[in-house]
């Protein structure tokens, strides 16, 4: 007889459609603890540019893989992958359900999907040379050898991240496949329920009040004090939010071109992560409906 495998919520979603919101509210309703899958909030002192839950939220729930690792700090898929599944079965045993929240498809596929990360071992001589032809033709050039070697990925990752096209270019040339076909599903590790939140057509408008939020707490104080401490090459400058405010500090930009930007690229990403959310087995939430959600899961604990 097969084992019966522990249950896992997930919470997905675009960026600034209110997942994490929904997540905290469900946590107290059915005695749940979350595990975020966000690629940025892992770091300590990246707060402001990463929307992670206030402090209060994350007394009142138990929040895990939120800031435990330095923005100078190396964090794979693959390290992520080991640490949520750790923390997932711990949730379990506590007698407390896991809900898996947040907006980095490839950390939630790792878990749904049990991915099988490729071991593709950083080409310095290749990075370098990369790095060099960026400089010198644009990042568009790179993303555009990336696109031809491996088509599904570059629709996939942000084209304005040169960490991420570099990286999966890396790959498709290391192992001469696409990194969607080397990624391989195993068995499932979790009996798994995925509630998506798709706000599409107020999505742009949540998007922008997040955005003028994020000045007003102080997004430009907060990268000011980053790039003094870690300088502006590390790794995870790369996101939305913290590159069009190192742009402004560098005197690249104004202050009003730096926040277009901001929305103009958070708004490309969110439709990036539909397409791959829409790959999932999940339920969407037509609105932002704690009821709606809470009866889903019912369901689910049932069977």
């Amino acid at each position: 007889m097969a084992k019966k495998l522990s249950k896992l919520v997930c919470v997905v979603g675009p960026t600034a459609s209110g997942k994490t919101d929904l997540a905290i509210k469900l946590a107290e309703k059915i005695n749940g603890e979350i595990v975020s899958a966000d690629s940025r909030q892992i770091y300590r002192e990246m707060n402001i540019g990463t929307a992670k839950p206030p402090p209060s939220a994350m007394i009142k729930i138990k929040h895990h893989l939120v800031s435990i690792k330095n923005p100078n700090e190396n964090y794979s898929v693959d390290q992520y992958k080991k640490d949520a599944v750790k923390t997932i079965e711990n949730i379990v045993r506590s007698g407390k359900l896991p809900i898996l929240v947040g907006g980095t498809g490839l950390y939630i596929s790792a878990i749904v999907n049990n991915l099988e990360i490729p071991e593709v071992i950083p080409n310095k001589q290749l990075r370098k040379k990369l790095e060099q032809q960026i400089k010198r033709h644009g990042l568009y050039y790179v993303y555009g050898k990336m696109t031809a070697l491996d088509p599904e990925t570059a629709y996939i990752i942000d084209p304005k991240n040169p960490r991420r096209v570099i990286r999966a270019y890396e790959i498709a040339l290391a192992t001469q496949k696409p990194l969607s076909e080397i990624r391989k599903k195993g068995q499932p590790l979790f009996d798994t329920l995925i509630l998506g939140l798709n706000c599409r057509e107020k999505l742009k408008t949540k998007i922008e009040k997040r955005t003028n939020l994020m000045i007003k707490k102080g997004l430009v104080k907060e990268t000011k004090h980053l790039l003094k401490k870690y300088g502006p090459r590390a790794v995870p400058f790369d996101a939305i939010g913290y590159r069009e405010m190192i742009d402004y500090l560098q005197g690249r930009t104004t202050l009003p071109e730096a926040i277009a930007n901001i929305n103009k690229n958070t708004w490309r990403f969110a439709k990036r992560q539909l397409t791959w959310f829409k790959k999932m087995p999940v339920i969407w939430v037509k609105k932002q409906s704690l009821a709606e959600a809470e009866k889903e899961i019912k369901r689910f604990l049932k069977n």
